[in-house]
């Protein structure tokens, strides 16, 4: 039965690992194209795979996440997305779901965020010290984004 005022992109296994996660700890948030499970399998950390085939827009699962979760503010960084490899660079290859999470991020935060660009294979190393990859079912290319958890000030 889903809690009252919870979006129902976020299982109990995402509140779960929401509330389990400490100040500076990392969540990935997936594209269907994401290596999650090698990804989560090949860390030394204990990165959990969480499964959210079922949700098809990531930038809804990532609005509904930042109602609850406070991104780093002490970090000079709290928000990483995967850059274009060079080929989708070269052909000046536009990424529309940045545009979303941007708006998303500066809705939530009441201000523009500035999120860090990573390197494909970079981002994949990073994904392996997250406390948890949120594999979605969207299928935009480079919908991958990394939130750094903050503090929750009551």
């Amino acid at each position: 039965m889903p809690l009252k005022g919870i979006p129902k992109v976020l299982t109990p296994n995402i509140l779960h690992a929401l509330s389990s996660m400490g100040h500076g700890d990392e969540i990935v948030l997936a594209d269907a194209h994401f290596p999650a499970s090698s990804v989560a399998k090949s860390s030394n950390c204990g990165t959990i795979e969480i499964r959210a085939d079922g949700c098809d827009t990531l930038p809804y699962l990532l609005e509904s996440i930042l109602k609850f979760f406070p991104l780093d503010e002490y970090a000079q960084e709290a928000i990483f997305l995967m850059d274009r490899v060079d080929s989708d660079k070269a052909s000046n290859l536009i990424v529309k779901v940045w545009k979303e999470f941007d708006q998303i991020l500066e809705l939530s935060q009441g201000k523009e965020i500035k999120p860090k660009f990573v390197e494909r294979f970079q981002f994949y190393e990073q994904a392996k010290r997250a406390y948890a990859i949120i594999q979605t079912g969207d299928v935009a290319q480079y919908g991958n984004i990394i939130l750094k958890k903050g503090l929750v000030m009551n």
